[in-house]
């Protein structure tokens, strides 16, 4: 299918592209913003996932949340932001959406879960590709 010109010219200006950096890492920044505004809530969701050191975490995961949100949205070390994001994304699972240790309902909801952290990571991904594709254009 081929896209038509006014699409392709929407598609291709730099806005777009912003907006959909930001989109992408929207769960992430907004993450990272509402654990810095209420630290004790992030101390204590740590804590109920048995991990230890619940502070050092949570400050460990607003920074990877903003600071490699920031890289992306910035297109500044993309591959960095991006590879930031899809290891805090694939740690989550394992940590909190272990579809392996459910059952039921639980389980099937874990799993789905799971399946889109992977999609996000493929997203990431994607992005990161982009950006080289963009950079080695915008240079070449």
């Amino acid at each position: 299918m081929k896209i038509e010109k006014p699409l392709l010219a929407l598609l291709r200006k730099p806005v777009v592209a912003l907006i959909g950096r930001v989109l992408l890492t929207l769960p992430f920044w907004t993450n990272g913003l509402a654990r810095l505004v209420n630290f004790e809530a992030g101390i204590a969701e740590m804590e109920a996932f048995g991990l230890p050191y619940g502070a050092l975490i949570n400050g460990l995961v607003i920074l990877s949340n903003l600071l490699g949100a920031g890289l992306v949205i910035a297109r500044r070390w993309t591959w960095l932001g991006a590879g930031v994001l899809a290891g805090f994304t694939l740690a989550t699972i394992v940590v909190v959406h272990r579809f392996w240790a459910f059952e039921g309902v639980a389980a099937t909801r874990a799993l789905h879960v799971a399946f889109e952290h992977v999609g996000i990571i493929g997203g990431l991904l994607l992005a990161t590709i982009l950006d080289t594709g963009d950079r080695e254009r915008d240079h070449g």
